[in-house]
């Protein structure tokens, strides 16, 4: 009885409809179950390309966009945190405490759904997720750029201030290179911390990789093939993150050792 049922509304086409509506992998492309059903790996990852190139667009723009903030917001709270009035110090402890304390899953909800329900208005899920991964990568840029400043040798500045350089130049000119050498494996690091954490912003509708995964396992039901695909995808995103550190480790280390030969 059931499956006579089944089989009525499937001929009527409100199954499909229904599969639209809950189960769209949110990048406009119309669910379709029985299209890949039982596929092998390598059909599989032929038909599911374009969906997911399109989606480790969406990735890597919204990781891109948020991190050049990120690296804006961690200057400006590395800045609070050296500060000397103990106000700012405080506010910039407060943001790391609540950034560090809490999921990103929390606060992609908190600011996608709770403070757009607090104020009364929408919010973009483009806009929450690139708030989310700022506001998180900030965080720990701020404490990477820290630390790097501090692990100059204080003697420096010292020196260049008895030579009359004022502060903000001595920073520019002498602490800040040797800082940026010292930071630089640990920034790409978080960059590709950033990165795999938006796969968590599937959870508010954001159609990046991991959305898309989802719900082309949603439609074929082929959830290890998949899963594989998308870890693939992943894993070459990051493996190009990583080559690019290695790059820029090997022309600070060549500008390290040409300014020690002179």
């Amino acid at each position: 009885m059931f499956n006579d049922g089944l089989e009525n509304v499937k001929a009527s086409g409100e199954y499909q409809r229904i599969l639209d509506s809950y189960i769209s992998s949110g990048d406009g492309t119309a669910a379709n179950v029985e299209s890949n059903e039982g596929v092998n790996f390598f059909t599989l990852l032929g038909t599911t390309f374009p969906r997911f190139i399109q989606a480790a667009g969406v990735t890597l723009w919204i990781t891109a966009v948020s991190l050049v903030f990120a690296v804006v917001l961690g200057l400006l709270f590395c800045a609070l945190r050296l500060s000397k009035y103990k106000v700012l110090h405080a506010i910039a402890r407060v943001y790391l405490w609540i950034i560090r304390g809490t999921p990103v899953i929390v606060q992609a909800f908190m600011i996608y759904f709770g403070i757009p329900k607090l104020f009364g208005f929408t919010m973009p899920v483009e806009v929450a997720s690139i708030i989310t991964l700022t506001l998180n990568a900030g965080a720990y840029l701020s404490e990477i750029f820290r630390s790097g400043i501090e692990a100059v040798d204080v003697g420096q500045m010292e020196a260049a201030r008895s030579l009359g350089l004022p502060y903000m130049k001595t920073m520019q000119k002498v602490i800040l290179p040797q800082a940026a050498r010292i930071v630089i494996p640990s920034v790409i690091n978080q960059f590709i911390i950033t990165l795999k954490d938006s796969s968590i912003l599937s959870v508010i509708g954001l159609a990046e990789l991991t959305k898309v995964g989802k719900a082309i396992v949603a439609q074929n039901l082929e959830s290890f093939n998949t899963y594989l695909i998308l870890a693939i995808y992943y894993l070459i995103l990051v493996s190009l993150l990583t080559a690019l550190s290695a790059v820029v480790e090997r022309r600070l280390s060549r500008g390290k050792l040409k300014g020690t030969s002179n």
